[in-house]
């Protein structure tokens, strides 16, 4: 199946309990173009959900063990996924237990000044933006009101205002993206096994990986309409382990 995605902001149908969906500032961490072109292929596979392996891993204080596929030190073939460079025949499927945990939002670190660091970072290295224009960018990317995200098997609960929504989602294939950069991305879609008050039809994960390995933190786009999700590409929630603090998050961004 391929789509043809047009230059421009998708429109979310949000859900009651929800706001719309996710990604970052520099060509290796954000979708910055409206995709122009993208191909899917579907399919479905089940694994056994690794959350408790992943809290004993952050218990220990070992998160080299959390397997980051966009660690601090990557291969070339790697970056180069990383970075948006690769064959379709290379994209696999993926299930929902790559994502399984608990995952926290970063948007609260990003109000508290926590983050900030992470901003002066990047205008260290970068023409583009000040400190303060890269705060603003990413205050629209990250806001959300969902600050918990709970994945376990075919389960996610989603945290908000103190109330949590749990529902079923299955596999629905993946979207591979191309941006007017020539970047591309992959968005891997899980749909609502049945309808239930509040939840949205889709949640759409990208976390810079193409093929099956365990998340070390994501983006998270949801809403009911499939293909506005894929247009969207101004905000973009992002959840890391809700075991990590502030600092240990500002310093994970600057890694990467």
């Amino acid at each position: 199946m391929k789509n043809s995605l047009t230059k421009g902001i998708g429109i979310l149908a949000i859900s009651s309990l929800l706001a719309a969906g996710c990604q970052s500032a520099d060509s290796s961490d954000v979708e910055q173009e409206t995709p122009s072109a993208s191909s899917v292929s579907a399919g479905s596979s089940e694994t056994e959900t690794r959350s408790e392996q992943r809290e004993r891993e952050y218990e220990q204080g070992n998160e080299q063990e959390h397997n980051h596929d966009h660690g601090h030190e990557l291969d070339e073939e790697t970056q180069k996924i990383y970075d948006g460079i690769f064959e379709d025949s290379q994209v696999k499927d993926r299930p929902l237990s790559d994502w399984a945990g608990d995952w926290q939002s970063v948007y609260p670190y990003l109000k508290s000044g926590e983050l900030d660091e992470v901003f002066a970072d990047k205008a260290l290295h970068s023409d583009e933006m000040t400190a303060e224009e890269y705060k603003e960018y990413y205050t629209v990317g990250y806001k959300t009101d969902v600050d918990r995200v709970v994945i376990e098997e075919e389960t996610v609960t989603f945290f908000k205002d103190g109330k949590e929504l749990s529902g079923e989602y299955v596999y629905d294939g993946y979207e591979i993206l191309t941006y007017e950069a020539g970047n591309r991305g992959v968005r891997f879609v899980f749909k609502l096994a049945q309808e239930t008050a509040g939840l949205p039809q889709f949640i759409q994960f990208s976390d810079h990986s193409i093929f099956q390995t365990d998340a070390s933190h994501y983006h998270l786009y949801w809403g009911d309409d499939r293909q506005a999700l894929l247009d969207e590409v101004v905000n973009w929630p992002t959840y890391y382990p809700s075991q990590m603090d502030g600092h240990t998050i500002a310093h994970e961004m600057m890694a990467h």
